[in-house]
Order: structure tokens, then sequence, then C-alpha cells
């Protein structure tokens, strides 16, 4: 099972990469637990400065833009 936490404080841009990451991983039927985390002190412990960001398994796949349907498999694999 994969760990999953997209961090952002929630707005437009991580609201849409989590819809996008569960979208993913339910058409690919990826086992998985996903968080979203928008506290400012738990995103910046991943050393994350621009978000959003997408974390696999505690290491930072994604910071700071939205990917690409490409981008995000080659991030969910």
């Amino acid at each position: 099972m994969k760990d999953l936490k997209i961090l952002g404080t929630g707005c437009p841009k991580c609201r849409k990469l989590e819809a996008m990451v569960r979208e993913h991983v339910t058409k690919q039927g990826i086992e998985a637990e996903i968080s979203h985390i928008t506290n400012l002190d738990e995103i910046m412990e991943y050393g994350v400065i621009v978000t959003p960001a997408l974390v696999v398994d505690n290491e930072i796949k994604i910071s700071g833009k939205l990917p690409s349907e490409k981008e995000l498999i080659e991030a969910l694999s």
C-alpha cells in the first residue's frame, strides 16, 4: 500500500492535485492511503517551499506545480 500525501494550504491548485491523485489511484486500482496536509509546520518538515507537492512513501515526487498525466503516472509507479 502506498502512502500518498498532498501538501498544500488548500489553494485551488492543491485541491486539484488531490483530485488528480484520487482519480488516478481509483482508475489504476492502486492501493493507497491518501492524506492532505494543510498545516504549514508539517509541510515545512518535508522541506517543501512551494506547494502543491506530492509525497509518495515519504519521498517528494512533485513540488510547486500541477503535474502532467505522464508525470503523475511516473510519480505514482
